[in-house]
């Protein structure tokens, strides 16, 4: 790297920091949509039973008994806001989807010698 610029040596050291923490966004999301999955499969199975089944739930180490009313609310409101997590992971990695390519165009163009994007 020695006859790199500097500043495209900072470009690329951004560069790998904007793929690091893509790469992040996309391993958070990805288990977000993980735990959705797995609530709403909870809840279709919760759907499935009589309205004065018995109904447990795990906190901590521990098994409860609950309402079934309650519980179907509680997971509805963890789909709910596993939803609004994953949007907002979705809006981050656009965005840094954009930076990645117009640093990736800007330490492309230095490289080759030619005059790089300015930055937005």
């Amino acid at each position: 790297m020695n006859s790199i610029p500097p500043k495209v040596q900072n470009q690329i050291a951004m560069l790998q920091q904007v793929q690091q923490q893509l790469s992040t966004i996309m391993q958070q999301k990805m288990q977000y949509e993980l735990m959705g999955k797995e609530a709403k499969k909870a809840q279709e199975e919760l759907n499935d039973i009589a309205e004065d089944a018995t109904v447990y739930v795990t906190i901590g180490s521990v098994m409860m008994q609950q309402n079934r009313d309650k519980v179907a609310s509680d997971i509805t409101e963890k789909i709910d806001t596993f939803e609004l997590r994953i949007k907002s992971l979705e809006r981050q990695e656009k965005a840094l989807q954009a930076k990645l390519e117009q640093l990736q165009a800007q330490v492309k163009a230095a490289l080759e010698g030619g005059r790089a994007p300015e930055a937005q």
